[in-house]
């Protein structure tokens, strides 16, 4: 089973065809291979299922924006929908959003226990590292299953 679809009413985004992403040598999630693809921590829990899952797509590339471009405009109560490969639709509500150093991000937040079914989506954020070619912050969305 795998999240197929993320819709987020609230930024405009409806996409299929989520990839799976795995674990770097240093232990820190791989980005999607294409700036235009939304990834899934394919070794942690499935949306709807309990814990944290996380979805991680690009904020933007040379040619314009990615997938999680307008993710920091998300509020307290907004929508997050994830379609499984199971047919399940499991909507989640955004409980927070936040800003951290990339050297200060918080891995046990994001990925430790949560109560229920959780929701974790990450991006880049801040200002650019030309330099290092990359931002210098993660933006994270904190989301939990919404039940009516």
């Amino acid at each position: 089973m795998s999240p197929v679809r993320l819709t987020i009413p609230a930024i405009g985004l409806d996409q299929a065809g989520l990839v799976p992403l795995a674990l770097g040598a240093a232990g820190e999630l791989q980005a999607p291979g294409w700036f235009s693809d939304i990834g899934w921590y394919e070794n942690g829990p499935v949306p709807g299922d309990p814990g944290p899952a996380v979805l991680a797509a690009h904020v933007d590339s040379r040619s314009g924006p990615a997938p999680f471009f307008r993710l920091r405009e998300l509020r307290s109560g907004d929508e997050v929908r994830v379609v499984r490969s199971d047919g399940a639709d499991v909507v989640f509500r955004v409980d927070s959003v936040q800003r951290y150093p990339k050297n200060e991000f918080p891995t046990r937040a994001v990925y430790g226990p949560a109560p229920g079914s959780a929701l974790r989506l990450i991006t880049c954020g801040g200002s650019f590292d030309t330099a290092k070619r990359s931002y210098r912050d993660n933006v994270v969305v904190y989301a939990s299953q919404r039940w009516d």
